[in-house]
C-alpha cells in the first residue's frame, strides 16, 4: 500500500519471513534498528535514502527500510558485510496531528505526573513508597479540582453572579441580556444564573474525559511480547527492576480507575459551587422547610462521594509484575455516574426560585481556593518529608551514589512546581476576564462594577515578578559560569586536534563556547530548587496576605510607607499581567501548533520529554507514549531474532537510547543475548538517571549492564543531553566512548576541505567511530549466538 510519494510497504515475503528451505543455523544475518531522538524526523533522514518501504506499523509509527533493503531475507548474502538497517519513527505519537496542541493545557498535570516517578531508589519494600504514591496522587487530584475550580470561578462567580447581577457591568453585553436582573427574565436569579453558567466547567471535565479516554484507547492497549517458558529471571517480579516487569509498560487499568475518580471530583467541585450559594441563601435568612433540608443533604452526599473518591484515588496503586486485566469494581465504574446524579440534584435545587435572593459580592465558596493552596503546601511538605526517608534508606542500602537531583527531594521540587503552574494558569484567566468585565476600572477598588477574582488570586499574581527576579538573577549567574568555564577550556582546545601552528582563536572560542553552553544542563536543579523554596516561601506569605486583610495587596498596604505601598500595587499589577500574558502565549502556541506541523513539532519535543511515563498520578495528564513504543520495539526485535535466527543492534539517539533500553530491558534473556545495544547523545544518567533514579539509577543501569554486556554509549563535551552512562560496575567505563571530538576537525583538511560543523547533540552517525562500534557489537553478538530454539536461557554473564 502506497503511504506517500516516497514510501511503500514492504512484500509479504520481504521482512520477517525466512526463505524456504534455508537452514536456520547458516543465516546470521544482523539487523540495525535505528530509533530517533526528540522532535523526531522522516525515515528517508534516518535511512539516508529518499526511497523507504513500511515493514510493519501503522501512520502513527512504524519501522522502515530502504526500497532497495524490502527482500534482505531472501538476500542473505548480500548482507554478509553489512547490517540491514531499519528505522522506527514514532514522532507521530507526539506530534502527529493537530489535536495534540490541547495537550498545552494539560502541562501542569504532566509535571505532576512527573512527580510520582521521582521518587528515590530506596528499596523495593520500603513502605515510604507506598506514601509516596499516595501524596503525589492526592495532589495530582487536587489540580484537577484547582481546575474546575477555576472553571467555576470565572463562569459561575466573575460571569453570571458577578457580572450578570450589577447593571453597571452587564450594560452594553447583549449576550448577557436575558440573565439581567434588571429585564426580570426566567434566568435572571441569581440561582438559575449560575446553573446555566455551571455548562463551562461541565463541559471542561466532559472534555477531560473524552481527551483521556480517547487517548486511553489508542495509547494504553499495547502487550508485551510472549517470553519464552524458562527464561524468566528466578528473582521474584516485585523484586526486579521495575522496568523489567511485563505489567510496566501496561497501565490501562490503573488509567481507567483514575479517570474515573478525577471525572467524579471535578463533577463534585462544581455541585459544590452551587450549593454553597444556594446553602448561604437559606442559612443567612434562616429558612426552614423541605428546601433548606435537602440543600443539606446534598451537602452532605457531596461530601461523601468526595471521601469515596479520595478512597478510590488512594487505594489505585499499578501492578506492574504482569499486565493488569483485572475489571474495575462496581463502586468504581458507578463513581462518575452518581457524581454526576449530584450534581444534577444540586443543579435543581440550587434552580429553585427564593424570592429576595441577589448576588453579592462575591460568590459563596470562592475562599476555597485558599484551602486548595495550603492542602499542596502540605502535600509537598509531606513529599518531602518522604523523599528524605526513601533517600536515606537508598543510602543505607548503597541504591544512591550522591548523583540524585536535589539530594533525592526532587520529586517534592517537581510537584510543587506543578501546583505553581496550575495557579499561574487558571489565577491569570480568572484575572484577564475581570479586567475585562469591568471595563476601565480595577476589580475590587471602590466603585468597581464587580467585586473581581478572590483575594488571594491577587496576592498569588504579586508573587510571579519576585520570581522572575530570582530567574533572572541566576540567568546572570549561569551567563557567568559559561564565561568562566569557556576560558578554562579554551586553551585545552587545540591539543584536542594536535594543532602546531598558531590555532584560530575564533574557532577555539566557540568550540569552548559551546563546551560551556552544554554544561548548564547540569546546573538546573540548583535553579529548579531555589525557584521552588522562593515559590515555597512566597506562596506560605500569599495565603497569609490574603487570609489576614481580605483585601488585594495594593489595598491592603495603603496605609504602609509610600515605598512599600507602590511595591505592593507595582507588583500586583505588573504579575496580573504576567499571568495573562502566559495565558495568552499557551493559547497562541496552542492554536500555532494546530495550524502548522513544525510549530507542533516544537511542542512534542516538550512531550517527548515529560510523557515517556506512563500516566501512574494524573489520568488527565497527555498520554504516555512510551506505552506502545517500548512494546512495539519489544515486538519488532523479538520477532525479527526469532524469524531470522540474526543478530540485532538496536540503536538510539538521544530519547530514543531511552526508549531502546526500556525495550531491551523487556525482553527475555534468550532474545537479549543475540541484542546488542548502541546509544549515543543519550540522557540515560545524565538526565533519567539523576531525575528518575528509581528505575534509572546506577543500580538499575548497572544491572541491564552485567544482563547484557554487548552495550556501547557514545557522547560529546559539547551536547546539551547526551552524556556518559558512568556505570559502577568494575568494567563499567569500557561502555562509555568518549568524548568524542566536535567538530571533526579543527580547521581545513583533505577530508574536511571547508570548516567543520560543530555537532552538538546531533548526527553522531558522522563520526568513524559510529560505525566501528556499531561493527564491534555485530562481531561481539556473531561470536555467541546461542544454540537456536533449544529453550535453555544463555549465561548472562557469558
Amino acid at each position: 500500500m502506497d503511504t506517500g510519494s516516497s514510501t511503500h510497504r514492504a512484500t509479504p515475503n520481504g521482512p520477517g519471513t525466512a526463505p524456504d528451505g534455508a537452514p536456520p543455523g547458516e543465516r546470521q544475518l544482523a539487523l540495525e534498528l535505528l530509533v530517533h531522538g526528540v522532535g523526531g524526523t522522516t525515515p528517508e533522514r534516518m535511512l539516508g535514502d529518499p526511497r523507504t518501504v513500511l515493514v510493519t506499523g501503522d501512520d502513527t509509527a512504524a519501522v522502515y527500510r530502504r526500497a532497495v533493503d524490502a527482500d534482505a531475507e531472501q538476500r542473505p548474502d548480500d548482507y554478509r558485510t553489512e547490517p540491514i538497517r531499519e528505522a522506527y519513527c514514532w514522532c507521530n505519537l507526539t506530534s502527529g496531528n493537530g489535536a495534540r496542541a490541547l495537550w498545552l493545557i494539560l502541562l501542569p498535570f504532566m509535571v505532576a505526573n512527573l512527580a510520582h516517578w521521582m521518587r528515590p531508589a530506596a528499596p523495593t519494600g520500603h513502605k515510604g513508597h507506598r506514601v509516596y504514591d499516595i501524596l503525589v496522587r492526592l495532589l495530582a487530584l487536587s489540580l484537577t479540582v484547582l481546575l474546575v475550580a477555576a472553571a467555576c470561578e470565572v463562569a459561575l462567580d466573575l460571569t453570571a453572579w458577578q457580572c450578570a447581577g450589577s447593571a453597571a457591568c452587564s450594560a452594553g453585553k447583549s449576550w448577557m441580556g436575558f440573565l439581567n436582573p434588571g429585564q426580570g427574565g426566567a434566568w435572571s436569579g441569581p440561582g438559575r444564573r449560575i446553573v446555566i453558567a455551571a455548562a463551562l466547567p461541565l463541559l471542561l471535565v466532559g472534555f477531560l474525559w473524552w481527551l483521556s479516554r480517547r487517548t486511553w484507547s489508542a495509547y494504553e492497549a499495547a502487550s508485551p511480547p510472549p517470553r519464552r517458558p524458562g527464561t524468566s529471571r528466578d528473582v521474584p517480579p516485585a523484586q526486579r527492576p521495575a522496568l523489567t516487569r511485563r505489567g510496566f509498560w501496561y497501565g490501562r487499568r490503573v488509567v481507567a480507575r483514575l479517570r474515573a475518580a478525577h471525572t467524579a471530583a471535578g463533577l463534585l467541585t462544581i455541585a459544590a459551587a452551587l450549593l454553597a450559594a444556594a446553602v448561604d441563601f437559606d442559612r443567612r435568612t434562616g429558612s426552614t422547610g423541605p428546601l433548606p433540608a435537602a440543600g443539606r443533604a446534598l451537602l452532605v452526599l457531596v461530601l461523601l462521594l468526595t471521601g469515596l473518591t479520595v478512597w478510590v484515588a488512594c487505594r489505585t496503586a499499578r501492578s506492574e509484575a504482569e499486565p493488569d486485566e483485572h475489571r474495575d469494581r462496581f463502586l468504581v465504574r458507578a463513581l462518575p455516574f452518581g457524581a454526576l446524579g449530584v450534581l444534577a440534584l444540586s443543579a435543581v435545587h440550587t434552580a429553585w426560585a427564593r424570592p429576595g435572593w441577589v448576588s453579592g459580592d462575591r460568590l459563596p465558596g470562592s475562599g476555597a481556593f485558599g484551602g486548595i493552596a495550603v492542602f499542596q503546601g502540605l502535600l509537598v511538605l509531606g513529599l518531602l518529608v518522604t523523599a528524605g526517608f526513601l533517600q536515606s534508606a537508598a543510602r543505607r542500602h548503597g541504591h544512591g551514589d550522591g548523583r540524585a537531583a536535589l539530594k533525592g527531594l526532587h520529586g517534592a521540587a517537581v510537584a510543587l512546581l506543578g501546583c505553581a503552574l496550575g495557579g499561574v494558569l487558571t489565577g491569570g484567566a480568572a484575572e484577564r476576564l475581570g479586567d475585562w468585565l469591568d471595563g476601565g476600572a480595577s476589580p475590587g477598588q471602590a466603585g468597581a462594577p464587580i467585586a473581581g477574582p478572590p483575594v488571594l488570586l491577587s496576592w498569588q499574581a504579586s508573587v510571579l515578578p519576585v520570581l522572575l527576579v530570582v530567574v533572572v538573577a541566576f540567568a546572570v549567574l549561569a551567563a557567568v559560569q559559561m564565561m568562566l568555564v569557556r576560558r578554562r577550556v579554551e586553551p585545552d582546545i587545540p591539543g584536542l586536534y594536535d594543532q602546531q601552528e598558531r590555532p584560530d582563536e575564533d574557532r577555539v572560542r566557540r568550540i569552548a563556547g559551546t563546551i560551556a553552553r552544554a554544561g548548564l544542563t547540569d546546573s538546573a536543579p540548583v535553579l529548579i530548587g531555589a525557584v521552588c523554596v522562593v515559590t515555597l516561601v512566597l506562596g506560605a506569605g500569599a495565603v497569609a496576605g490574603a487570609w489576614l486583610t481580605d483585601r488585594a495587596p495594593g489595598r491592603a498596604t495603603e496605609q504602609a510607607p509610600l515605598l512599600v505601598h507602590t511595591a505592593a500595587a507595582t507588583a500586583e499589577s505588573l504579575g496580573s499581567w504576567l499571568m495573562g500574558v502566559g495565558v495568552l502565549l499557551l493559547a497562541v502556541m496552542g492554536w500555532r501548533a494546530y495550524r502548522d506541523r513544525s510549530t507542533r513539532r516544537t511542542v512534542g519535543i516538550l512531550w517527548d520529554v515529560g510523557t515517556f511515563w506512563p500516566r501512574a498520578a494524573h489520568p488527565f495528564a497527555p498520554p504516555c507514549y512510551a506505552e506502545r513504543a517500548v512494546p512495539d520495539l519489544t515486538w519488532r526485535m523479538a520477532t525479527w531474532t526469532e524469524n531470522n535466527d540474526g543478530r540485532l543492534v538496536i540503536s538510539g539517539h538521544s530519547q530514543g537510547s531511552v526508549l531502546a533500553a526500556a525495550a531491551v530491558w523487556q525482553l527475555d534473556l534468550v532474545t537479549r543475548s543475540r541484542v546488542a545495544l548502541l546509544t549515543y547523545g543519550s540522557p540515560l544518567e545524565r538526565l533519567y538517571g539523576r531525575w528518575f533514579p528509581a528505575c534509572f539509577g546506577p543500580e538499575a543501569l548497572t544491572g541491564l549492564h552485567r544482563e547484557m554486556d554487548d552495550w556501547r554509549n557514545l557522547w560529546r563535551l559539547t551536547d546539551p543531553i547526551g552524556g556518559p552512562v558512568r556505570l559502577t560496575c568494575e568494567d563499567g567505563p569500557s561502555i562509555d566512548l568518549g568524548p568524542l571530538r566536535d567538530p571533526l576537525a579543527f580547521g581545513r583538511t583533505l577530508q574536511h576541505p571547508l570548516p567543520a560543523q560543530i555537532l552538538g547533540h546531533g548526527d553522531y552517525q558522522s563520526d568513524p567511530l559510529f560505525e566501528e562500534t556499531r561493527a564491534e557489537l555485530i562481531d561481539r553478538l556473531g561470536a555467541c549466538v546461542p544454540p537456536q530454539r533449544d529453550g535453555k536461557p544463555p549465561d548472562p554473564k557469558r
